[in-house]
């Protein structure tokens, strides 16, 4: 959406970390502008004037126009992407995109959810927002600030899709239509699948004891005491058998004469 938003910026001949480290002592950030047949223009800038656009109303699909400190016009831009800082969150670079109002562009629109759902109301079902923005075509000029989904009539089990979305016809829509926005879900079916994937977790695959036995035979081990079977445990109890008592050689004097 366009706003009567004017940033201005100072160019930048230098690039690299250290070049980001002076920057940020100043309390600037780097940025660069590219799109369109112009060559790509590295500037640097306060970031908070950067962040003053991103939590507009209209977020980074704001048009606003950007200009260079001395230059001679504006360029309609939007913000692309920005880096932040994972320990402190702060900006550190930012990625600008020149605009053309006669050239569609991809960009993301929020879902805002209205409504009461029936299945939360009367049936004790609980909401889950699942999808909350949708990727879609269109010229700048036509980007919607949000598309609203109304779940009033939503029962339990059901989910409004991308598809019941009343999307203009100016306006091409690029995520799947059969995904769902939003549905009803039971409270205590939530619960058991959790608890259910939880228990499965923990316990692990279970081996089997024949497989355990295999792996101590393989190994050449002796065996556990508890693994000895039975039959085993009966013939080590058993006394030796004693070998029969043979005959008297005669020819050595063993019996009489």
């Amino acid at each position: 959406m366009l706003r009567d938003v004017k940033i201005e910026a100072d160019d930048r001949s230098l690039a690299g970390r250290r070049a980001s480290r002076k920057l940020a002592r100043k309390g600037l950030i780097p940025g660069v502008l590219y799109g369109g047949v112009d060559q790509p223009v590295l500037f640097q800038v306060d970031p908070r004037r950067l962040d003053a656009i991103l939590h507009s109303e209209s977020g980074s699909n704001t048009l606003f126009k950007f200009s260079l400190t001395g230059g001679r016009s504006d360029t309609l831009a939007m913000i692309r992407e920005v880096q932040v800082d994972p320990l402190s969150g702060r900006m550190i670079h930012a990625d600008l995109l020149r605009i053309s109002m006669e050239r569609a562009i991809e960009v993301r629109v929020p879902i805002h959810l209205t409504g009461t759902a029936r299945g939360v109301k009367n049936q004790g079902g609980i909401l889950d927002f699942v999808l909350r923005d949708i990727v879609v075509s269109c010229l700048p000029g036509d980007i919607p600030e949000r598309f609203d989904a109304d779940v009033t009539e939503l029962d339990l089990g059901k989910a409004v899709k991308v598809s019941d979305l009343k999307i203009p016809s100016n306006i091409k829509v690029l995520t799947d239509s059969t995904k769902a926005i939003a549905t009803v879900v039971a409270p205590a079916a939530e619960k058991s699948a959790e608890t259910a994937a939880a228990d499965a977790a923990a316990a692990g695959p279970a081996e089997p004891e024949v497989i355990k036995k295999g792996k101590v035979e393989a190994e050449g081990a002796e065996p556990a005491e508890g693994a000895k079977s039975a039959a085993a445990k009966t013939a080590e109890k058993a006394p030796a058998a004693k070998a029969p008592a043979g005959k008297p050689d005669k020819e050595k004097g063993g019996g009489k004469k």
